[in-house]
C-alpha cells in the first residue's frame, strides 16, 4: 500500500472524505428533522394519519401502521406488509412527520405497483447482508496468508454491497418525489410547506448519498491494496 509521510494514501483519498460526508449528512438530516419536527403543519395531520390516508388513497387498505420507538426508524416492511412509523413521527403532527411518513408511504406505493428498482434492491437484501459480513474475513485472510485468491473473491463480494448502495438511490430518490407529489396534490400541505417538506427528504436522502460514498470508496482502497500485492 502506497504511503505519505507515513499515512496511508488509499485511506487519505478515499475513505476520510467519504466518512467525512457520512457525519455531514448524518448531522444534517437530525438537524433538519428536529427542526421541522417542531413546526406544526397547517392541516394539523400526524404522519400516521397521513400514512394511513395516502395507503388508503392508493389501494393498500391491508397495510398496516405500526409504531416503534426509536428516532428516524421509520421503514416499510414489504414481507409483511407493514408500515413501521417511529414515535415522533407517528403521533406529531409537524412538517417533518408528514414528510418522512409520506416518504415511507412512497414504498409501499413502490412494492405495490412493482417499481422496479425497488424489485431489484430487495433481491440484493441477502446477497449484500452475506458479502458484508464475509467480505473483510476473506481480505484479512488472503493478506495474512499471501492469498491473493482470498482477497479476490473478497472484492467480488464487496462490489455486491457497492451495487445494493448505488441501486438504493433511485429507490430512496423516488419515494421522496412520490412524497412531494402525495402531500401536494391532496392537499396535506400547504403551498408554503412545499419548502419545508422538501428540506426534510433531501436531508434524509443526503444520507443515502454517504452510504454509496462510502461504500464505493472502501471497494476503491481494496482494489488498491489488492494492486499493491501484485
Amino acid at each position: 500500500m502506497p504511503y505519505l509521510y507515513g499515512f496511508d494514501i488509499g485511506f487519505l483519498i478515499f475513505f476520510v472524505p467519504a466518512f467525512l460526508l457520512a457525519m455531514y449528512a448524518q448531522i444534517k438530516v437530525q438537524s433538519t428533522f428536529s427542526k421541522y419536527l417542531q413546526i406544526p403543519n397547517k392541516m394539523g395531520y400526524t404522519g400516521a394519519e397521513v400514512a394511513r390516508y395516502i395507503l388508503d388513497s392508493n389501494g393498500l387498505y391491508d397495510v398496516r401502521i405500526e409504531r416503534i420507538p426509536g428516532l428516524l426508524t421509520d421503514h416499510y416492511d414489504p414481507i409483511k406488509r407493514v408500515l413501521r412509523l417511529s414515535d415522533p413521527v407517528y403521533s406529531k403532527a409537524s412538517v417533518a412527520s408528514v414528510s418522512v411518513a409520506a416518504h415511507e408511504t412512497g414504498h409501499a406505493v413502490q412494492h405495490h405497483t412493482g417499481y422496479m428498482p425497488l424489485k431489484v434492491r430487495d433481491a440484493l437484501v441477502p446477497v449484500a447482508n452475506f458479502s458484508a459480513n464475509l467480505t473483510w474475513l476473506l481480505v484479512i485472510l488472503g493478506l495474512m496468508f499471501g492469498m491473493g485468491s482470498l482477497v479476490n473473491i473478497g472484492i467480488i463480494l464487496f462490489s455486491a454491497v457497492v451495487l445494493f448502495q448505488i441501486v438504493t438511490l433511485p429507490v430512496e430518490f423516488n419515494a421522496s418525489h412520490r412524497a412531494l407529489v402525495m402531500l401536494s396534490e391532496k392537499g396535506i400541505i400547504a403551498e408554503d410547506e412545499k419548502q419545508k417538506a422538501k428540506a426534510v427528504l433531501s436531508a434524509a436522502a443526503l444520507t443515502y448519498v454517504a452510504a454509496a460514498a462510502m461504500a464505493i470508496a472502501q471497494l476503491l482502497r481494496l482494489l488498491l491494496i489488492r494492486g499493491d500485492r501484485d
